[in-house]
């Protein structure tokens, strides 16, 4: 292939698509990634530096002034290299149109959620998808628009979410597939011999999460409680709650049995302490276990948001 292909990404799911295409024998011209204090500055959620397969395969990287790609330099950029076409592996932001303009064939975007595209546009799917008790996950590539994933749907798969899957498991899921699919498409693309799906219906959007939409609220039943955490584990910043004024993060819970039951305690009380360190939280129904945390807790103490 002699088409001049960049990608954009700094996230570990990002990582992996790049390196196995890179195995793939897939010529990468330039790669656009963030550094660690870049990373930092935008607040961005599982990443992962790419100067590893920078080094290991030869292909330069750019650090843009913004994540947006809004500066002048980063439009310079884009014009003097005149690519063919840009593939998102974890870049959480949209593309501007006067980039996208620079690509001789087009942007290609990944977003899902347990519709098709527009149903769940916008920010943060795979932990909206788990908080909302979701069984599927349908992983879309799109051509992308200026806009919040609206462009022609060019490829799709659909996978399982299980009780057992955390937001980290449904990226690694994305990971396979996200790679596979894109080794698909992008001779594809290159020849012009692929099929654009229009998006059709009305859409709806997914809001953006912040860190602080990690607070625990114990006035539900033991099985929410369980979506909420295993939605926001690592590498996310996580599910907390406050105890005597102090902050308690919240890594790994599960419904802890619903014949067992706490009545005369209090709705986010602690009712058991076991030996391990594990201890049992009473909801408005049922009771959570909590088996990974951070910090110090203790017996009949309640949580409070």
């Amino acid at each position: 292939m002699n088409s001049k292909i960049v990608i954009c990404g700094c996230t570990e799911a990002g990582f992996e698509t790049l390196e196995f295409l890179l195995e793939q024998n897939i010529t990468i011209s330039y790669i656009v990634s963030l550094d660690n204090k870049q990373a930092k500055r935008w607040n961005v959620s599982g990443y992962c530096s790419f100067e590893k397969l920078s080094k290991k395969y030869n292909v330069p990287i750019y650090y843009p002034k913004s994540y947006s790609l809004k500066e002048k330099d980063d439009l310079d950029f884009f014009q003097h290299h005149s690519f063919d076409l840009l593939i998102l592996g974890g870049w959480q932001r949209l593309i501007p149109d006067n980039i996208l303009s620079t690509l001789k064939i087009g942007g290609v975007g990944v977003h899902g959620s347990s519709e098709m595209l527009p149903k769940g546009r916008g920010r943060s799917p795979v932990n909206w998808s788990l908080i909302e008790g979701k069984n599927k996950y349908i992983l879309q590539l799109f051509l992308m628009t200026p806009g919040i994933d609206d462009g022609d749907i060019l490829d799709f798969q659909t996978f399982d979410i299980n009780k057992w899957d955390t937001c980290r498991t449904v990226y690694y899921k994305i990971s396979v597939v996200q790679k596979r699919k894109l080794l698909e498409l992008i001779p594809k693309l290159i020849k012009n011999e692929f099929k654009r799906i229009p998006q059709t219906g009305e859409p709806t959007f997914y809001p953006k999460r912040t860190p602080q939409d990690g607070l625990i609220n114990w006035n539900q039943n033991s099985e929410k409680l369980f979506d909420f955490i295993r939605a926001i584990t690592k590498p996310y910043p996580g599910a907390f709650s406050y105890l005597d004024n102090k902050k308690i993060k919240i890594w790994k819970a599960q419904p802890f049995d619903n014949k067992i039951t706490y009545d005369q305690n209090k709705v986010g009380q602690i009712v058991e302490i076991f030996s391990s360190g594990d201890f049992v939280v009473n909801c408005y129904a049922g009771s959570l276990l909590v088996t990974e945390y951070d910090g110090t807790v203790s017996i009949s103490k309640i949580f409070t948001s």
